[in-house]
């Protein structure tokens, strides 16, 4: 029998009281072999995490599509995601892991611009010649995660991740060619609600409305900034939500059909092989 999805929260896998820490890949797997061994089977995250490819070549499964690593791969890891490591290491390179509190709590406005519009990637690639660049960040994480003082440690710890950030920022340009911050904001606000709302409602007019603007206006952000029309990004969320629910091993399908904002099984079951090609019952016997 197959196991469901486990939920993995910060405190329970990170041996400090900072919601933060910052770990060699290698040593992440000793870890996990050791301790968890929840990295190689399917498990959802309730933290963020940052992974960063020094060198090597492999595959990293989210939300069940495979992702390929190699030296300058930098890859954003949100809250509520499925995850699967390969058993082998195959890679070498940090990860970095935080609470949405660590980093969201007196930040700055443009901090967290910062934050958001790096985090809106699924994936970045850096050139392998500027990895040295970010070396110097690494070291001093690493030193003031292993201080003895608190005395302002998780502040100057923020700071430098913060930095961190606008580094992979100046090294991936092309990603971040956004001239209108106004237009990426409401685009975040846009999915941040659809990631609350998408069991109540899958209209991309309702959004609009409570964000107080037009649906032509929603729309043309959308199709700006995810490429997808506001209807379509609601759709593929939902997909999104409909596979992490099947991954889960936990819920029938009419369960799940609730749980997404279906009255109908039917109609759930239609949806998801319209976008999908394959009825949610074929798709849950590959997993």
């Amino acid at each position: 029998m197959k196991k469901s999805v486990e939920n993995i929260f910060h405190a329970d896998v990170v041996p400090q009281a900072l919601p933060f820490e910052i770990i060699a890949i290698n040593k992440l797997y000793d870890r996990h072999k050791t301790k968890y061994n929840d990295l190689f089977r399917c498990h959802r995250i309730q933290f963020n995490a940052l992974l960063i490819i020094m060198s090597g070549k492999g595959i990293h499964n989210i939300d069940c599509n495979d992702y390929l690593l190699q030296a300058g791969t930098v890859l954003p890891l949100v809250k509520e995601q499925v995850h699967v490591f390969e058993r082998e290491l195959k890679i070498d390179g940090v990860i970095i892991t935080f609470t949405d509190e660590f980093i969201t709590e007196n930040i700055s406005k443009r901090y967290l611009f910062h934050f958001l519009q790096l985090y809106h990637s699924p994936i970045l690639q850096i050139d392998p010649e500027n990895l040295h660049l970010l070396k110097p960040y690494f070291d001093l994480l690493f030193r003031e995660q292993a201080a003895g003082s608190s005395y302002l440690k998780e502040d100057l710890i923020k700071t430098i991740f913060l930095s961190l950030l606008i580094q992979l920022k100046r090294l991936t340009p092309l990603e971040h060619n956004l001239t209108d911050s106004q237009r990426f904001r409401d685009f975040i606000q846009f999915k941040q609600l659809v990631s609350k709302d998408y069991a109540k409602t899958h209209n991309a007019k309702d959004y609009a409305s409570q964000m107080g603007i037009s649906y032509k206006y929603l729309n043309d952000v959308s199709k700006e900034l995810s490429g997808k029309t506001a209807k379509a990004f609601i759709d593929n969320w939902l997909i999104l939500e409909i596979k992490r629910n099947i991954s889960e091993k936990r819920y029938s399908i009419k369960e799940i059909a609730f749980k997404t904002g279906f009255d109908e099984a039917t109609n759930f079951i239609r949806f998801f092989k319209n976008h999908t090609g394959e009825t949610p019952k074929d798709f849950s016997s590959k997993l």
